[in-house]
């Protein structure tokens, strides 16, 4: 496997663009003006003709251990014996999240699947419905890691690219095969619960109306305080933890969107009916150890892997808490992966395995991390 990495920054490439490169896939992560921006899509078009270029825009990118705004982050991956294979769609085109998945997955091919990465809208997209849905026609040993795209904290608008596909309501499916491909994946997120246990009594899908018996959005912005007018941006750093009945392990979730007339909360995924749920908070020392951990999880799901590039999906709302030690959490993961190159963003959410139950879910508020390697 060759890696190529490369940043445009104030309109200039950090590392020159190859001429023409055999690689098989492009990863773009950034800005929304320059994802959008033609001549750019060109000059990776001309660069990389072989490849499939993927990509979205962020809450921050990822290179290595550093983090950028207003930036484009470039990884071009050559396989040596493994392959990708690429398909989108978009959410306005289809009833559903499942008649979507279902047109998805019928792109790829299923023979010698091992693993899917998927890109999704981060505000018109049901992260939940979309990787339940892409589940339910993929093999049951395929695993799904990814992440929803992001807008700063603005909450407006996100975008997915697809070779010269870029629209909102986009999702990209990203299928790799091949016998010697080695692929981990682990999150963490270091988010304490806090205050009363209480129960979801009134939902649908990934809108909450009612907790206890009381209207959501007013509960919630009771414990918020000071902080309830700057919804739904403050809600980042007072997300909930959402624990389904007969399970222990607790998703994460954070809200995209509220609606004062109805009193509704809208989420990154579902928050289902009779679960029961916690306000969360943390602080620098928790994050940075709950990335350390997604690390270590993504090395031991894949005992006998040598990192050869990790793909850093992490959430908007821990770049708030830790502010201007962000990249802190960065340095731990490089030295856990052997500072293999990293590349990645901060989203809306991450979508990764959860350990207890095996299956796929979309995560706010953690750090996921993608492994992949084709040494023997």
């Amino acid at each position: 496997m060759e890696i190529f990495q490369s940043e445009l920054v104030d309109k200039t490439w950090t590392k020159t663009l190859p001429l023409k490169s055999s690689a098989h896939w492009v990863l773009a992560f950034g800005n929304r003006e320059l994802i959008k921006d033609r001549h750019v899509l060109d000059q990776l078009q001309t660069a990389f003709p072989q490849a499939d270029i993927v990509g979205c825009t962020t809450s921050g990118e990822i290179h290595g251990t550093q983090l950028f705004d207003h930036s484009l982050c470039v990884t071009a991956i050559q396989f040596e014996s493994s392959c990708i294979f690429c398909a989108s769609a978009n959410i306005k085109d289809y009833q559903n999240t499942n008649k979507l998945a279902a047109a998805l997955v019928a792109q790829l091919p299923l023979h010698e699947l091992r693993h899917v990465f998927v890109l999704a809208d981060g505000q018109l997209i049901n992260g939940s419905a979309l990787v339940n849905s892409l589940s339910q026609y993929l093999p049951i040993h395929v695993a799904i890691t990814g992440g929803l795209a992001g807008d700063g904290t603005d909450f407006k608008e996100t975008q997915i690219w697809h070779n010269q596909i870029i629209a909102s309501g986009l999702v990209v499916i990203c299928g790799i095969y091949g016998e010697h491909i080695k692929i981990g994946h682990g999150h963490l997120g270091g988010w304490k619960a806090f205050g009363p246990e209480r129960k979801i009594t009134r939902a649908e899908d990934n809108i909450l109306y009612e907790i206890d018996g009381r209207p959501a959005l007013g509960l919630y912005k009771e414990y918020l305080g000071e902080f309830s007018n700057q919804l739904p941006a403050s809600a980042l750093l007072f997300p909930l933890a959402v624990t389904q009945a007969g399970s222990t392990e607790p998703v994460v979730r954070t809200i995209l969107s509220i609606d004062e007339a109805k009193h509704t909360m809208c989420f990154a995924g579902d928050v289902p009916e009779g679960a029961s749920c916690q306000l969360m908070r943390s602080n620098y020392e928790n994050l940075v150890e709950g990335a350390n951990g997604a690390a270590l999880q993504a090395l031991s799901s894949c005992a006998d892997i040598e990192p050869e590039l990790a793909i850093l999906i992490s959430c908007v709302g821990r770049r708030l808490v830790l502010a201007q030690r962000t990249e802190e959490e960065l340095e731990v993961v490089a030295e856990e992966v052997n500072h293999c190159p990293m590349t990645g963003f901060y989203s809306y959410g991450e979508i990764s395995p959860l350990l207890e139950l095996g299956r796929c879910d979309v995560h706010n508020q953690t750090m996921t991390i993608t492994l992949l390697s084709e040494k023997k």
